[in-house]
Order: C-alpha cells, then sequence, then structure tokens
C-alpha cells in the first residue's frame, strides 16, 4: 500500500460564541473523519488506569502505606497515581504556568477535548502553531517558544519523561488516537481489515509537535490497512480504524 503525504487544513475562523461558551476550532493538523455536529478532527486511544480496590476493615480507609487487604498482583508494587501538571480548562502562560516538554491526556472522549499550541496570545487563528479535537489519548509536546497552551473540555494532563519506558503491546485500538512507540506500542508490521468509506486515517510521527514537517507518512483507507511501524518512529496516530494487529 502506498503511503502519502496531506497537506494541512487550515484552521478555520471560530463562529460567534452561543452561550457564552466558544466553539472549538478544527484541528488542522489531523486529517480525520468529521464529527457530525462538531466538524471536529478525531483521534482517540483509551489509556485506562486501574485504580486498587480496598479491602474490608469495618468501614474505616486504610491508613497511608497499609495494605491490608488489598490483593496486588506478584511481583508488582501499587503505583502512586501522577499529580497533573496541566488542570481543567483554560489559556496557560508557558513557562510561567506550564513548563515545555511533553504533556498526555488520556480518557477523552467523543472529539470534546481540544488542545491549542500558540505564538502569543491575540487569540487569532494565525497565532495557532498546532491544535487538535482529540478522543481517547494525545501527547504533545509544549515548546519553550510558545507562548500560550490551550486545554479546553480535556481529561488532566500529566508530564511524560520522555525517556521512560513501558511493556509495549502488540494490538492497538483503531480509534485509539495516539501510541507511543516503543512504550505504548511495539514496532512492527501492523494490520486493520474491515475499514469503510476511506474513515480510517493512520499517521506515523517522529515527533508530538504535531505540526506537518513531523509527519514521516501517512493515509486514509478503505479495506485493509497494512503499516510498518519503525523502531524510530516516535508516535502512532491511528482514528476511525478497525482494530490492528501485529502480524510481524
Amino acid at each position: 500500500m502506498s503511503q502519502s503525504m496531506y497537506a494541512p487544513q487550515q484552521p478555520q475562523q471560530p463562529q460567534q460564541p452561543q452561550h457564552g461558551r466558544p466553539e472549538k476550532k478544527r484541528g488542522w493538523f489531523a486529517r480525520h473523519k468529521l464529527l457530525t455536529g462538531l466538524g471536529a478532527v478525531v483521534v482517540v486511544v483509551a489509556i485506562a488506569s486501574a485504580v486498587g480496590g480496598g479491602g474490608d476493615d469495618g468501614g474505616k480507609a486504610p491508613a497511608a502505606g497499609d495494605t491490608k487487604g488489598k490483593q496486588q498482583p506478584a511481583g508488582q508494587q501499587e503505583q502512586p497515581k501522577k499529580a497533573a501538571a496541566i488542570e481543567g480548562d483554560g489559556d496557560f502562560e508557558v513557562g510561567t504556568d506550564v513548563k515545555p516538554g511533553l504533556y498526555r491526556t488520556s480518557g477523552n472522549e467523543d472529539g470534546l477535548c481540544y488542545w491549542e499550541r500558540a505564538k502569543d496570545a491575540s487569540g487569532e487563528t494565525d497565532s495557532i502553531l498546532a491544535n487538535d479535537n482529540v478522543t481517547g489519548t494525545s501527547y504533545v509536546t509544549i515548546k519553550a517558544s510558545d507562548k500560550i497552551f490551550k486545554s479546553s473540555d480535556c481529561k488532566d494532563w500529566e508530564a511524560v519523561d520522555e525517556k521512560a519506558t513501558g511493556t509495549p503491546k502488540t494490538e492497538a485500538k483503531g480509534d485509539g488516537g495516539m501510541f507511543k512507540v516503543g512504550v505504548d506500542l511495539a514496532p512492527g508490521t501492523y494490520k486493520s481489515t474491515g475499514n469503510e468509506d476511506d474513515m480510517c486515517y493512520w499517521e506515523r510521527a517522529k515527533d508530538a509537535s504535531h505540526n506537518t514537517d513531523a509527519i514521516l507518512a501517512n493515509d486514509n483507507v478503505s479495506g485493509t490497512a497494512t503499516v510498518k511501524i519503525s523502531a524510530t518512529d516516535a508516535y502512532f496516530k491511528t482514528s476511525g480504524c478497525k482494530d490492528w494487529v501485529k502480524t510481524g
């Protein structure tokens, strides 16, 4: 299957706000299916956090460090939940409200999460450096040269160590959004079958800037999609596809 590059869609001028709330801008760096009524690009991945259940201790909450009644898998320690680095909606000034670095949001639904990197605080369309509407998970690198990071209707963002390791999987949800290669998803050849109407979009990227020059390859697919994800790729993005399975 040939790989093709798509020119970015230019962001649309926001319409007049209704009920005191601005409409979401469309993420022009993603070329995915359109959500009816939103006109927004969709990208998904569900990365759920497992919450350990507490034991029965007479109705009392266990004291800090008390693991009585909790069943932990052999050889696995309970990991503390990371504090949110970017919490709630708003415009965050880079260097003051938020530090440059790699961030991740997960558990978003229906493409209502909107984020934006901007070169100034004018709020004008031409100030946008990159943006996207997200379902599931998104990674974003906020650069030191950015001035504003906007987040609306997204789950809290957590800071991510770019050198962190993980246990990569060999399958991916077709509407899964962004996967970090070597951490979330193992390199290799993946296949997605049964796609219809060119609604399946995939992308291999060299970083999480979401700039057009970060895209290594992408395509909109009907039928069967086959993609070779290299160990040198940084991210794999998928939207509107059937689930991916590693075949080689």
